[in-house]
C-alpha cells in the first residue's frame, strides 16, 4: 500500500479485450487497496465495461471490499463457465506453455468458417453464455444509485457511431453490446438499433469523462499494444493487427488532442479547458502484449488468475512510480503523442 497521502479523485479508462480483461480486474483489485484514491468515473468498452458495472454494483452493495468481492465473483464464474467451453488449449498448446489456444481444432476450425459464414448462420439463435454470468453478477437496478459514474461504448451498426450508456440505461443487452465481436455473435439491438462491440468507435473514449466528471486524472488500463514490432505476415496475425489499430485509433486521437491543447496559450472555451486540463496516467504490461491474440478466448480458470496477478503486479509498479505524480502531472508522455500528429 502506498505511504498515507492526501486523498484524489480519479476516472478509470479501461479497455477491452476478452478474457485479458482479467487483467485489469487484477488493476483494479489493487487500486482498490489504496483509500486516497477516490474513483468518480469509469468509460468502459467491452471486457473493461464488464469490469466497470460489475466493479460498481460491488462498490454498491459493499464498499471497497464489496467492489473486490463482486471483481472476484464474476471472473470465477466466467472461468466456471469455461470448462465447458469448445475454446479450449490443444495438448501442445499446454506442452509448450503457450496460453494461445492457435491450434486448438475447434478454433481453427471457427477461424476459417467465420470467414465464410456469419454468426446469424453459426448462431441463429443468437446465445451467449456471458449473458447469464452478467446477470448473476450484477444488480442492474443498483446501478442508477451508486455515486460512481458509469460510461459504456457500443458502436451503432446503422450509423458507425459510438453510443454511450450511462447508469440508468445499463443492462445485460448494453454490456454484450460493448463487446459484440461482429464475427462471433449478431449485432445486440437496443432500443430499436444494432451495437456491435465499442472498441470501433472508442476502446475506450476520454470525452464522457471530460464532459461528466471533474476529476482532472484519468488512469488507463490498456490491454491493446499500441505498438509492435515487425511486419505481421500470417492472415491471422493480419487481422489481429487490423483490429488492434481500428480499436486504438479513437482513443490515440484523443490523448493527443489533450497533448495539443496542453501547448496551447489560450485553450478557449469551457471544454477546451477542461480538455487541456487533463491528466493522463497509464497502467500495461509488456507480458499481455506478447500474448497471442487468440488467448482472448481462453478463459481457463488458471489462465484468468495468472492475469490478474499481473495486473497486481503492474498497478503496484505504476503506484510505486507514479503515486505521487497522481493530482500534480501526467505520467504518459504526451508531448510523444502530439509530436505523431
Amino acid at each position: 500500500m502506498v505511504q498515507s497521502r492526501a486523498p484524489i479523485t480519479v476516472d478509470l479508462a479501461l479497455q477491452g479485450g476478452g478474457s485479458h480483461g482479467a487483467f485489469t480486474w487484477g488493476v483494479l483489485d489493487r487500486l482498490l487497496e489504496e483509500p486516497w484514491l477516490t474513483i468518480e468515473g469509469i468509460s468502459g468498452t467491452s471486457a473493461g465495461a464488464m469490469n466497470a458495472a460489475v466493479m460498481a454494483c460491488g462498490l454498491g452493495k459493499g464498499g471497497r471490499d464489496g467492489a473486490r468481492a463482486s471483481l472476484d465473483a464474476f471472473w470465477t464464474r466466467v472461468g466456471e463457465a469455461a470448462r465447458f467451453s469448445p475454446f479450449q488449449r490443444s495438448p501442445l498448446d499446454v506442452m509448450l506453455g503457450r496460453w494461445s489456444i492457435d491450434t486448438s481444432p475447434l478454433f481453427v476450425a471457427l477461424d476459417m468458417t467465420a470467414r465464410l459464414f456469419s454468426p446469424y448462420d453459426l448462431n441463429p439463435g443468437g446465445a451467449n453464455p456471458l449473458r447469464d454470468i452478467l446477470a448473476e453478477s450484477i444488480d442492474f437496478d443498483l446501478l442508477p444509485k451508486v455515486p460512481l459514474k458509469l460510461f459504456i461504448t457500443a458502436t451503432n451498426v446503422r450509423t458507425g457511431r459510438g453510443r454511450v450508456f450511462t447508469n440508468a440505461e445499463l443492462s445485460p443487452d448494453v454490456l454484450l453490446a460493448s463487446a459484440c465481436l461482429p464475427t462471433l455473435f449478431q449485432a445486440v439491438v437496443i432500443d430499436g438499433e444494432p451495437y456491435w462491440d465499442g472498441g470501433y468507435s472508442g476502446n475506450p473514449t476520454i470525452t464522457p469523462l471530460v464532459r461528466g466528471c471533474t476529476a482532472e486524472d484519468v488512469i488507463l488500463v490498456q490491454v491493446n499494444p499500441v505498438e509492435r514490432g515487425g511486419t505481421p505476415k500470417t492472415a491471422r496475425d493480419i487481422l489481429n493487427r487490423l483490429n488492434e489499430v481500428s480499436f486504438n485509433a479513437t482513443l490515440l486521437k484523443e490523448l493527443r488532442m489533450i497533448a495539443i491543447l496542453k501547448q496551447v496559450a489560450d485553450a478557449g472555451d469551457c471544454e477546451g479547458a477542461r480538455w487541456a486540463k487533463m491528466r493522463i496516467h497509464r497502467v500495461g504490461s509488456e507480458m499481455i502484449a506478447e500474448l497471442g491474440s487468440s488467448s482472448k478466448l481462453n478463459a481457463e480458470a488458471v489462465f484468468l488468475t495468472m492475469l490478474r496477478d499481473e495486473g497486481r503486479r503492474a498497478a503496484d509498479a505504476f503506484l510505486a512510480a507514479n503515486a505521487g505524480d497522481i493530482g500534480a502531472r501526467s505520467t504518459l508522455d504526451l508531448d510523444a503523442l502530439r509530436e505523431e500528429v
